[in-house]
Parts: structure tokens; sequence; C-alpha cells
């Protein structure tokens, strides 16, 4: 009680706040998600995310090598496929000579130590911009799952390590682990995007992967998750990691908080959010226009991340961070 007890001792110096800090980040937290696009010696700004690019496979590698000497542990890549190469279909999803795989190859020639996390679903290479295959107007299941093993098949054989099937289809990460193994992929790793929602947070992104405009006025909400529910997740979480997966995601990330943190306390397997790219603009925007601090809103994020129980986070943010951290 009061005045004996005063919180405030612990708090009064900056070595004692250090001493008594609950949580730390680091960068092992990051996984930074890049975007990819053909050609040469090109980088393309994507305006709804200030300081983000798209990338040719030479500066991705030139990237790479930076992010690896910062120790970032791994990179998500993600394409912005050619508007010719997009199908009802999406067969160039499963091109062993697609974008994702040449980069790929491109990253592993180099010898980094730095982990390859590939985006499984359909929606940077259909006309329609759904994550999967669409009859009759509805987005099908099991036809879509075929499509995704042989998509998860081809980037291990291009040298992906982490496969992280982002479509929520019923049953996917089952059926892909399968094809994985059948194949001779043992090793490689499936990190889950197990409680994705169908977010309004998503906009930037699919500018970034020209989704946006397949898309149109269309939704993912008879796949992803509605945003009202939480139980729900702990279900999709569970049958995920009863499937095979090795990791698991929540998406997006500040606004569940309280998704990643039940997860993490329910299940108790390497669990990670992804700071989405609505998140990203938000804090470089309001900073663009001097409302926020951008080092102190990136940092703070980030450690709420940790404190609600996430193991790391993808965030856009990655590499400013690492350089942060790193300069102490």
């Amino acid at each position: 009680m009061y005045p004996q007890v005063r919180m405030r001792r612990n708090r009064r110096t900056d070595w004692s706040r250090r001493l008594v800090s609950e949580n730390q980040l680091s960068v092992n937290d990051l996984i930074w998600p890049v975007f990819i696009q053909d050609g040469e010696n090109q980088k393309t700004e994507i305006p709804s995310m200030p300081g983000v690019h798209r990338l040719t496979i030479d500066h991705l590698v030139e990237q790479a090598a930076a992010a690896a000497a910062l120790q970032i542990p791994a990179l998500a890549l993600f394409p912005a496929t050619d508007p010719s190469k997009k199908t009802e279909g999406g067969e160039e999803a499963f091109n062993p000579e697609n974008l994702v795989c040449r980069a790929v190859r491109a990253l592993k020639e180099q010898n980094l130590n730095l982990g390859i996390l590939c985006d499984v679903a359909l929606d940077p290479y259909t006309s329609h911009g759904q994550d999967g295959l669409v009859k009759d107007g509805y987005v099908v299941n099991d036809e879509t799952i075929d499509v995704l093993c042989q998509q998860a098949v081809v980037q291990a054989e291009a040298g992906c390590d982490i496969i992280a099937p982002s479509d929520m289809m019923d049953g996917r990460i089952g059926a892909i682990r399968e094809a994985l193994d059948e194949a001779g992929f043992q090793h490689v790793q499936i990190m889950a995007y197990a409680a994705k929602y169908a977010s309004a947070f998503y906009g930037p992104f699919r500018d970034a992967v020209g989704s946006g405009t397949n898309l149109g006025t269309g939704d993912k909400r008879t796949y992803q998750m509605d945003p009202a529910n939480s139980d729900e997740a702990m279900r999709e979480v569970d049958l995920d990691v009863s499937e095979g997966a090795d990791m698991v995601m929540v998406k997006p990330g500040m606004p569940y908080l309280d998704i990643v943190r039940r997860v993490k306390a329910e299940f108790e397997v390497p669990t990670y959010a992804y700071q989405v790219s609505g998140e990203y603009a938000m804090i470089s925007a309001a900073a663009q226009n001097g409302w926020l601090d951008r080092k102190k809103c990136m940092l703070e994020s980030l450690l709420c991340f940790k404190r609600a129980g996430a193991d790391g986070v993808l965030t856009y943010f990655a590499k400013e961070v690492a350089e942060i951290l790193q300069a102490g």
C-alpha cells in the first residue's frame, strides 16, 4: 500500500527500467517481406507504402545481403506478376520458372545465412484476384488445394525454406505437408497463415502485388475469417497444427493482438504476427506529416507484438529496425 509501495521507484532511472523490462525486441524477431518484379536494375516505388519498392532480382540479391549482414533471420517474397501471365486458373503459380522460383534460386546461389519464406496462394497469379480457383462465382476449396500443392512443391524445388500458405482453404496444410514429404522435402517448414482475417488493412499490399485491380469490388469473406470472431481462430489454429504446421501466424497484427495472445497461450507453438501493409502505411504516412515519431512508433509497435506473445513479426520495417537495434 502507498506510501510504502511506490511503483515509480523502478521507473526512476534508465538502468532500472532496463533491469525490470519484461519483454525485449531483437533482430531475431524480424522477418522482412519484400516485393519483387521482373526486369533488371529496377526499383518501383509503391505510393501507398512510402519507402517500400518492388525490386528486380538483382536488387533483391543486394538487399538480401544487407539483411544477412544485419542478421535478419528470413525474407518473405511476394511477386508482382506480369498481367499477361495472369489467368483464371493461376497456372503461373506452379511454373518452375516463375518470378518467385527464379528469385529463390538467385538468393540461394549467394549462400547467405538467411531463410527464404514463400507465400502459397493464387491471388498474385489469377486474373480475378482471388486466392483460389473460381467456379460459378465461388472460390472452390478442394480443387484449389490441388494447385496449391503444386505451387508449394515447385517453390521447395527452387530452394524455399518455409512454405507459408496464406489462402485459408480448409485442409490445405495437411495436403501441402503430404505433397512436400512425397517430393522429398520433409525438412521444408510450414508457417500457416492460421488466423487470417478478411481485413480492410490489406489494401496497400494488393497495390504492391497488383491484385487489387483484378479483385475489383470482390472480397474474400467466404474463406478469410470474420474480424468479429475469436473462438473460430482457435479452431483454425488447432486444425493447422494437427495437420503439420511447424509455425502459425495471425494476420493482421496490431488490431488482433488479442488473437496473438490467445494462440500463444492455448497452443504454445511458434507464433508469428504479420504487421500488414495498412499498419505500415498508417505509421509511415503519419510520420511523414509530422504527426508521429517514426522511430519510436516502429519500435513500440513491434514491442507490443512481443508483449502479446508473438515469437516474431513479419514487418516492412524490418531492415530499418534492425539497423536501429544494431546501432544500440
